[in-house]
């Protein structure tokens, strides 16, 4: 008779031990889970401001050198106006000449 009734009983609390084990097994590796995926998300939003600063970065020389671009620019004209201006004046000269 003690084994008809220790075999259920052994046999329920090692059931619920395992139903336990598995529940604490299962809240820890959730736990790490959440750890990792916070962690890979701090890297991904590190290098994604990283991305960012390097972009803003770029944009800030591309404006600059579109002002120079536009500098030399002016300057190209008004140095053709002046060639323009120089060529009459040696047109000029050399139909007094002759």
């Amino acid at each position: 008779m003690e084994y008809q009734v220790f075999v259920p009983v052994l046999t329920v609390f090692c059931t619920l031990s395992g139903v336990l084990i598995g529940f604490l097994t299962f809240n820890r590796n959730r736990d790490k889970d959440v750890k990792s995926d916070a962690s890979e998300s701090a890297v991904i939003k590190t290098k994604l401001d990283n991305i960012s600063s390097g972009i803003d970065s770029i944009r800030i020389d591309i404006k600059a050198n579109e002002k120079r671009v536009s500098e030399l620019s002016e300057r190209v004209i008004r140095i053709e106006e002046s060639s323009k201006q120089a060529h009459k004046r040696l047109d000029n000269f050399e139909k007094e000449r002759n």
